[in-house]
């Protein structure tokens, strides 16, 4: 390999990896199996090694991961909650244990834990009462979840006096969620026609990251810890801190082991491997740590993992089975998804008829054939995939699966943009699933909000001619008789549904927007676009270039806008929601300014402050004619510095030497 070639290969899997990382910590979506990554990261370290003037100073071999969501407060870990070394195979356990024996010689136990697949949290003791929740975030600092964790019922909020307990410690666990109570809260979410969750993790971690501490404790999360951090030693092993702290009123797992070698600890592996489907939750895999507390602080750590401990994957289960035809789903943008029916075959303890095929690039990457004999696996996934094709089960005569070229729905032909892997149906007024989808979307949560209307009910009004435009919703109670005599709707839920209707007409601009369903306008960009054109018809005679100058808003996205608008059929619809009295203006909150000194002053606030919360001091300087930034650029005169704060924000504030004063010294700007 070429210098050049090593470079470029270095670049890819950096970024790739990178991307991961954050669909795995951050977005709680992974996109990978473990095993994959793993080796895409064994690749990278290779190469980096071979290498080593093209490896990024901020590659995914030197750090845990994830970057830190904007919801929560971000907290920095007192004591760092670093990654696991993983392993797939024996042999690489056998070499975990002879490094160990090579530095400490040969009397030494293993702990070995069942490895949880949930979300990792750091809990704060003080004096025996839970002061501070924190997720794992990228090892460093992450988001504090104290009001969601504590209605976490198998963590206490109060130790019992007289524990031996010390008055100041960290102890780490995983949250997760019992398989039972997953299918039965994602089957309620199918029934009120909202995305289920691919798996227990993703629930858990979506849970624990809520705004509303009531919606979390409505689902039963549990939480098994498994590692003490104190100021000074309290034990001399991990074992006795384990059955310490449960004595404390922690919750522990009951199926953890004190090995004395590792032939042991195989066998521990080999058991859980093959028992582990029978357990309420799901594992992954098995953690061996080193007992002894200074045996571990002799083997010390690496950059980004413990040298005493090391994580046993286990694969994903794999099974073959038998293609018997490919559909196709559309979404409400019009995107094709293509889905392969199958033999029915258990795995992992459920019965599979369906996997995922993600889009034509998938199709042509398997060489799938009408007929074959395919390769399932379920990684932690509902719907699981096929990982290949089993050529030697191929019949003679197997015809190749075609990417379909005309909608499933109405048979309109597919486009492709380019750079994009999916084909849509440009039909978006014509085609069933897309204007059922729009529809249902409008009515969301995250949109409208509409009170006593949700996706089935959209369904049937569509199906039933009442509705077939978001426009449509608002002339339901003209329909409010006929609906009555269909039976399926009683007087009253019919009222419920009006009433929600028309409350829904005081939302506020950037909800509408996010609403109509424009193509890569998310609630994000909908609010700075709403911000920014302040009305509809700004936005609407706003040019790419235009619309480009708004913070944060690219060229993609742009083009999406004035596609759109460009349509007279989505013109005439935003007329007719006008009419109906929906909000197309952005709110003007009149400001009265308590003075002008901060006038001209751009200013970013980040971290905790003890005196102020971030809204009071953003409020102080717009009140005093400043203005807050959302991303640090030359523009900026002050960075507003509390505790916690990211390091990314102070690493680039110092190389633009952008001052930075914390909130007494901007009280003194204002005095």
């Amino acid at each position: 390999m070429s210098s050049a070639e090593a470079k470029k290969q270095i670049e890819a899997l950096t970024a790739e990896l990178k991307q991961h990382n954050y669909n795995y910590y951050v977005l709680a979506m992974p996109t990978i199996s473990d095993f994959d990554f793993d080796k895409k990261l064994e690749q990278l370290n290779k190469l980096e090694k071979e290498y080593p003037e093209f490896a990024d100073p901020d590659s995914p071999t030197q750090r845990v991961g994830g970057d830190i969501t904007k919801e929560f407060v971000t907290v920095r870990h007192r004591w760092p909650m670093l990654s696991l070394g993983n392993t797939y195979n024996e042999q690489e356990l056998l070499d975990f244990d002879q490094r160990i024996r090579k530095a400490i010689g040969d009397n030494f136990e293993y702990v070995c834990e069942l490895k949880f697949d949930g979300l990792s949290m750091s809990l704060t003791y003080e004096d025996g009462k839970l002061v501070r929740g924190v997720t794992r975030g990228d090892g460093v600092q992450g988001d504090e979840v104290t009001t969601n964790i504590k209605t976490i019922h198998t963590i206490p909020k109060r130790l019992h006096e007289g524990e031996g307990y010390p008055a100041y410690f960290d102890i780490r666990g995983e949250v997760f969620m019992h398989r039972k109570a997953f299918d039965r809260l994602n089957n309620e979410r199918i029934e009120n026609g909202e995305v289920p969750y691919a798996n227990p993790r993703n629930f858990a971690s979506g849970t624990v990251k809520m705004q509303d501490s009531a919606e979390v404790a409505k689902r039963p999360l549990d939480c098994f810890l498994y590692f003490l951090y104190t100021e000074k030693p309290l034990f001399k092993t991990h074992w006795e801190s384990l059955q310490a702290v449960k004595t404390w009123g922690f919750h522990t797992n009951e199926h953890s082991e004190l090995c004395p070698d590792i032939n042991c600890v195989m066998e521990f592996i080999n058991k859980w491997d093959k028992e582990r489907f029978n357990l309420s939750y799901d594992i992954d895999g098995i953690v061996i740590k080193v007992n002894n507390y200074s045996q571990q602080q002799e083997l010390g750590f690496t950059a980004k993992s413990p040298r005493w401990a090391i994580s046993y994957k286990f694969k994903a289960e794999r099974v073959e089975t038998e293609l018997l035809e490919v559909s196709y789903q559309v979404g409400r943008t019009g995107a094709v998804t293509p889905v392969a029916n199958l033999k029915p075959v258990l795995l992992a303890g459920t019965t599979v008829k369906r996997a995922t095929l993600h889009n034509a690039n998938e199709i042509i990457r398997l060489d799938l054939h009408e007929g074959d004999t395919v390769f399932v696996e379920k990684g932690g996934e509902i719907i699981p995939k096929i990982i290949s094709v089993n050529p030697e089960k191929r019949k003679a005569d197997a015809v190749p699966v075609i990417y379909r070229t005309t909608c499933p729905a109405c048979d309109t032909p597919l486009e492709r943009k380019e750079g994009e892997a999916a084909f849509y149906c440009p039909n978006d007024e014509g085609c069933p699933p897309q204007i059922v989808g729009k529809m249902q979307h409008f009515i969301g949560r995250k949109a409208m909000n509409i009170d006593g209307l949700g996706d089935e009910t959209i369904e049937t009004l569509y199906n039933k001619g009442f509705i077939s435009h978001i426009s449509d919703i608002y002339e339901l109670h003209t329909h409010a008789a006929e609906l009555k005599q269909m039976g399926r709707f009683g007087e009253k839920s019919i009222n419920n549904m009006l009433e929600g209707i028309e409350a829904s007409k005081k939302m506020p601009f950037e909800k509408v927007l996010f609403g109509l369903g424009i193509r890569y306008v998310g609630e994000t960009v909908a609010r700075k676009l709403a911000f920014h054109f302040k009305s509809i018809d700004k936005l609407m005679a706003a040019s790419v270039e235009e619309l480009t100058a708004a913070e944060e808003i690219g060229e993609r996205i742009a083009q999406s806008i004035t596609e759109y608008f460009a349509g007279d059929i989505h013109r005439q619809e935003i007329q007719k929601l006008r009419e109906q009295g929906l909000q197309f203006i952005a709110e003007e909150k009149e400001v009265v300014l308590a003075s002008e000194k901060l006038a001209g002053m751009n200013f970013i606030i980040s971290g905790t402050f003890e005196k102020f919360s971030r809204d009071e001091l953003k409020d102080i300087i717009e009140q005093n004619g400043g203005k807050i930034l959302s991303s640090i650029s030359a523009k900026l005169n002050y960075l507003v510095a509390g505790d916690n704060m990211g390091p990314a924000k102070l690493e680039k504030a110092n190389k633009l030497n952008i001052p930075i004063i914390g909130d007494d010294e901007l009280i003194a700007l204002i005095n």
